[in-house]
């Protein structure tokens, strides 16, 4: 039997942070393991050569930042290491692209936000389900932690 890999985008949303313990309940409950994916976002501003490839660090180091402290509270309540990865530029594309390179991912679990649209990645991929090449799951941001650990 295959290992079931559930790959998170990892963002400062409350929702990707309960799609994260959903799939690292999955994961641990399954023998499985979590890819985190943080995007950091393109830059609009084109600005002189060194200081363009300043802000572009910048925002890659915040999306780092994110994705390794989101690693550690897994690994700390779970015991789950996961395998993080930090890409720039346009988020749907990114996904796609991580997703073509990891044929071992089972399900993208992402999350709902929980107010007004569910967010661009679950709109985009929501829209696209029937050609993923996983299983994609989606976290409502409404529910609460409990409900998570009950359904996992």
């Amino acid at each position: 039997m295959t290992q079931r890999v559930y790959l998170v985008i990892m963002d400062e949303t409350y929702e990707a942070g309960l799609a994260l313990r959903f799939a690292a309940r999955r994961a641990v409950r399954t023998g499985g393991a979590v890819h985190i994916l943080a995007l950091a976002p393109p830059q609009e501003f084109v600005a002189f050569g060194g200081v363009q490839a300043t802000i572009e660090q910048e925002a890659r180091d915040r999306a780092e930042v994110l994705a390794t402290t989101a690693a550690g509270s897994l690994a700390s309540e779970s015991g789950l290491v996961p395998m993080i990865s930090v890409r720039q530029g346009d988020g749907p594309q990114a996904v796609r692209d991580y997703l073509a390179e990891h044929p071992e991912i089972s399900a993208l679990v992402l999350g709902a936000a929980s107010d007004g649209s569910p967010g661009p990645l679950t709109t985009h991929f929501t829209a696209m389900a029937g050609n993923l090449p996983c299983v994609l799951m989606i976290v409502p941001g409404a529910i609460d932690e409990g409900r998570i650990d009950e359904v996992s």
